[in-house]
């Protein structure tokens, strides 16, 4: 078992420690896990902007620094790996890919959670009673399209994200999702299979219609529950096997030091303990 996406206290709206994901990884037999909570908002003046949904940027050395020392200290235990998940915010790719040049990242995922003026699951959005939900959807495709075409990052994360609380597009936006399939192709970055969308509308993020376009386009996937508790870890792993079996794939993406392998899902497909 592997899991890519986790998170904990230091964002704000997570529980538990680092160590007490590991712990958890080790208990339910995974043979790698990745740290990846959120970056800051680096592009905000100051030191914490949101503090329920990032950390501080005064607090992100250390949040590395000490992924990198439960790293060295579960080794014989455990394969750690040292990630983070950052913001897309259109416009400071230069700057976000500087500040995580410093690092030494296995992986990065890229995600997009704030446009328009809300966060992608933040339900206000969807109050206004003439809100065009087909513009929200268009909206967000096109900066999934921007982040993978300026991409400073090698997992695209909650492809779909967009769809998360149920509010559907009105018409059929086929176009528009072929080109997004597109441009994450072009751009050759791992997409994820988030499990938290089995949670919050009932599939995986991206869906299995999206995955179905993504795997004929030879785009390459991983795993990810965006646990946000250690209980969330692999989170529906049994199920996303299942339909990675049903779309032929055979293989999922790890990373080290910003590489990608590929490891036979049958090396990792043990449900653990």
């Amino acid at each position: 078992m592997i899991d890519y996406h986790t998170h904990h206290y230091r964002c704000g709206h997570a529980s538990g420690s680092l160590r007490d994901m590991i712990e958890e990884a080790i208990a339910k037999g995974f043979q790698q896990i990745g740290l990846s909570d959120h970056s800051p908002l680096f592009f905000y003046e100051e030191d914490h902007f949101n503090p329920g949904m990032t950390m501080a940027k005064s607090e992100f050395p250390n949040y590395v620094a000490e992924v990198i020392r439960l790293r060295d200290e579960y080794e014989k235990r455990i394969d750690v790996r040292v990630g983070v998940e950052s913001d897309f915010i259109e416009g400071w790719e230069d700057y976000y890919r500087s500040i995580y040049a410093q690092y030494p990242f296995d992986y990065i995922i890229g995600s997009v959670h704030y446009f328009g003026g809300y966060h992608v699951f933040d339900p206000k959005r969807w109050e206004d009673p003439s809100v065009d939900p087909d513009q929200i959807y268009r909206e967000y495709f096109t900066l999934i399209k921007k982040s993978v075409d300026r991409c400073f990052f090698d997992i695209l994360g909650h492809a779909d994200a967009v769809k998360g609380l149920k509010y559907p597009a009105s018409s059929d936006l086929t176009k528009e999702m072929d080109e997004t399939i597109e441009a994450i192709a072009k751009s050759g970055v791992t997409v994820e299979l988030n499990t938290s969308g089995v949670r919050k509308c009932g599939e995986v993020f991206p869906s299995p219609e999206f995955l179905y376009k993504l795997n004929k386009r030879g785009v390459t996937f991983t795993f990810g529950s965006d646990a946000h508790s250690p209980n969330e870890l692999g989170y529906a792993w049994t199920e996303t096997l299942h339909l990675l079996k049903e779309l032929g794939v055979s293989e999922l993406a790890t990373f080290k030091n910003r590489e990608r392998k590929m490891i036979e899902i049958s090396a990792v497909s043990a449900v653990g303990k």
